[in-house]
Parts: structure tokens; C-alpha cells; sequence
């Protein structure tokens, strides 16, 4: 059995690392026609999630056997439970770079208020519906939820191996 010497590892490591950081990616696209692209591509993709959402909504319906009664409550859940219209502002790293550590703090911190008040309304839009529901619905729409993740839809499924569940 012979011992590998620690420079000679060592020189190999150095030498395999340099080289994959000599493979560079292709710097992205700019201009007009870039930006067309990004904001198609980006359009396709929230068509697609308020697809998927419209989908998930009715097999929940369907599923609950909501009586006319509670139609009204499950009315106001969905249009509560729809995304932002607008989310919050991202800073691009160059304004980030301009700010000192204290204003960046700051800045995450707002935007991290605003993502607690949009969870706030959410779960309060989740009791008001839940409340409305029997004891038979809510079952099922805790084994819905569940499935989901955390009730509309950004699950341990979405995150792969660094989700809650493994």
C-alpha cells in the first residue's frame, strides 16, 4: 500500500480547482433583443404558474365540496391567496455595493417586513376560509395542504433536497 505525499495532493487539488475556474461561462446577452427574451420568457413562465395555481385551486375545490353557502368564503380565500401584483423592488448588486452594511441590513429587513405582512394576510385569509369549512372539508384540506407543502403550493417538492422534509 503506498501513501500519497501531501504536497503532491495538494498540487493535484491546486491544479484541478485553477482549471475549473478557468472554464468561464458565456457572459449573458444585452440589449433590447435580450431584454425581449428575459421579459417573454419571464411572461411564459407567470402564465404558466397561474396555470398551475387556477389548476390546484379547482382540484381543492373539488375536493372540498364546498356547498353554496360557502362559495362566498372561498371566493374571498383564492383572491386573497393570489401573488403580489407587484413584488418588492430587487436592488441590483451595484446599488447594494453603494449602500454601507447598516443600509443593506435596513434594506433586507424591509423587504423581508413586507414578505411577513403578504404571510399575515395569508394566514388570515387561511383561518377565515378554514373556519367556514366542517370537520370533514377541513380534513381535506389539511391532507391538500399538506401535499403542498405549506397550502399553496411552494412545498419541500419545489426544493428538492434543502426543503424542511427529507
Amino acid at each position: 500500500m503506498t501513501r500519497t505525499h501531501p504536497i503532491l495532493l495538494a498540487t493535484l487539488l491546486a491544479a484541478a480547482s485553477t482549471w475549473s475556474l478557468a472554464q468561464t461561462a458565456p457572459a449573458p446577452a444585452t440589449g433590447p433583443a435580450a431584454t425581449a427574451q428575459a421579459t417573454q420568457s419571464d411572461g411564459t413562465r407567470a402564465q404558466r404558474w397561474a396555470e398551475r395555481r387556477a389548476q390546484r385551486q379547482e382540484q381543492l375545490k373539488a375536493a372540498l365540496k364546498l356547498s353554496p353557502a360557502q362559495e362566498g368564503a372561498w371566493s374571498t380565500y383564492t383572491a386573497a391567496m393570489q401573488p403580489p401584483a407587484q413584488r418588492p423592488a430587487r436592488m441590483d448588486r451595484a446599488e447594494m455595493a453603494q449602500l454601507t452594511t447598516p443600509q443593506r441590513i435596513e434594506r433586507m429587513q424591509a423587504v423581508q417586513a413586507e414578505r411577513q405582512q403578504l404571510m399575515n394576510q395569508r394566514l388570515d385569509a387561511v383561518k377565515s376560509f378554514y373556519a367556514q369549512l366542517t370537520p370533514e372539508q377541513q380534513k381535506v384540506y389539511d391532507q391538500q395542504s399538506l401535499r403542498r407543502g405549506d397550502g399553496y403550493g411552494h412545498g419541500p417538492r419545489m426544493h428538492g433536497e434543502r426543503g424542511m422534509h427529507r
